[in-house]
């Protein structure tokens, strides 16, 4: 390695640091008790001699404190990494738990975006237009799903083919199965206030998707109800129900 290159590699070792902390406070800390438990193994058998030693030399059993004063300094190196160990866990933890509240933060501040933008479009472009704009979106997802290739998911809760943007999915229902599981829902809410993804997956009769989504994203009773909305499109001659949301899942970090 040449002398620029290596001095690019130092000069992008803080942003690295900055950009992966939390991986590597984890990663130090994991790899500090591995060796936090060698240490201690390793100087147990000195410590065990030392108490040999001192009971022959006092001709007598050792109590418990007075073996703790003789053993204690054995095992400092261990004590030491870890300290250090959980020093370096409990950091990773806060910055993580300091980005989640930053992305929380910009999630809110788009979230806001979005609804302001939508009341706009409503305003300026009228209900009308501004469902044809939904319809045109619904038809766009369901091209790109290439939805007439794939398979349905027969829920035995109706016979329309219906899709779901969020999970991709394609499946049997229809629209008075799909809004009464949005009232059931809507009714759980009140007591539960919360009703995650996969709850509302599991009302319409499709399996759950990753935690990631189907836990930590749904709809909570401050911001509002679930509030279905449907657009009727044409693929290779078969309508398609397109399951959108006026009240979209937002994070609710459960």
């Amino acid at each position: 390695m040449n002398k620029q290159a290596f001095a690019k590699t130092l000069k992008d070792v803080p942003k690295l640091w900055k950009k992966h902390s939390p991986e590597l406070l984890t990663g130090i800390g994991i790899a500090g008790m591995i060796f936090t438990t060698i240490t201690a193994v390793k100087a147990t058998p000195k410590a065990l001699r030392l108490v040999d030693e001192r009971e022959i030399k006092e001709r007598k059993r050792l109590t418990n404190s007075e073996v703790v004063k003789t053993v204690w300094k054995c095992y400092i190196p261990a004590a030491v990494t870890g300290v250090c160990s959980i020093g370096c866990l409990i950091g990773a933890s806060s910055l993580n738990a300091k980005r989640n509240a930053a992305l929380a933060t910009a999630y809110t501040i788009s979230e806001t975006a979005l609804k302001d933008y939508k009341e706009k479009a409503v305003e300026v472009v009228g209900e009308k237009k501004e469902q044809a704009i939904r319809d045109a979106v619904a038809k766009d997802k369901l091209e790109k799903a290439q939805v007439s290739s794939r398979e349905f998911i027969i829920t035995g809760k109706g016979e329309t083919p219906c899709f779901d943007p969020l999970t991709n999915s394609c499946f049997k229902s229809d629209i008075e199965i799909l809004r009464k599981a949005e009232n059931t829902l809507n009714k759980r809410m009140r007591d539960e206030m919360v009703i995650t993804v996969n709850q509302f997956l599991q009302e319409i009769g499709l399996d759950s998707c990753d935690d990631a989504i189907g836990e930590n994203m749904g709809w909570d009773i401050d911001k509002g109800y679930i509030d279905l909305d449907f657009s009727s499109q044409l693929v290779d001659g078969t309508p398609y129900l397109v399951i959108g949301h006026h009240n979209p899942p937002r994070y609710i970090g459960r």
